[in-house]
């Protein structure tokens, strides 16, 4: 398994006890959909290593899972801090206008208003504030807020995302600054 077929489900950070359980941090946004995995991928030594789960304990972000064949504490020394990985082909479904942040890089963004493509998707940018759509027009990268509010639908036959721009937002990056002229 490459990592390019998966995405990172979180981190193990310490172990749990003294049985071989440990902590792991799922960075995702509904922990609760991975509480039936049956095997995830730990990066050792720059290696993706298959790793069965004996039992988890999905407990919010912080939850607790228990591999096959590490029964001690100190079996657990190789694979704290180790990052967690599953096939991409495990993502839970979404719905509406839901979609995962690493499928709609390339993506047109469509303004609502307008009718028109503004340009791909070249990354998304998150922050504890806001996570921010980057989008290419004519060689200027353009920052759009993902808000539920501003999305309107995601094709992905087309590839497009459908969003209402607020006014006066790409004016702030496309208008020339006067002591530019």
């Amino acid at each position: 398994m490459q990592k390019s077929d998966c995405f990172s489900l979180g981190k193990i950070t310490k172990p749990h006890g003294l049985k071989g359980e440990v902590n792991i941090w799922l960075d995702v946004d509904v922990p609760e959909y991975y509480s039936n995995l049956e095997a995830l991928f730990l990066e050792i030594k720059g290696q993706l290593v298959p790793f069965i789960i004996q039992q988890i304990q999905v407990r919010g972000k912080k939850s607790i899972v228990k591999f096959e064949e590490i029964d001690s504490i100190e079996a657990t020394d190789n694979i704290i801090n180790a990052e967690a990985y599953l096939p991409i082909t495990a993502l839970p479904k979404l719905k509406g206008t839901q979609f995962y942040y690493h499928e709609v890089v390339g993506y047109q963004i469509r303004d609502t208003g307008s009718k028109q493509n503004i340009g791909p998707i070249l990354a998304i940018y998150e922050s504890t504030g806001q996570d921010l759509f980057a989008v290419d027009i004519d060689g200027v990268e353009v920052l759009i807020p993902i808000v539920d509010d501003f999305l309107i639908a995601v094709n992905h036959i087309e590839k497009t995302i459908s969003v209402k721009i607020p006014d006066g937002l790409l004016d702030i990056y496309l208008t020339p600054k006067k002591d530019e002229d």
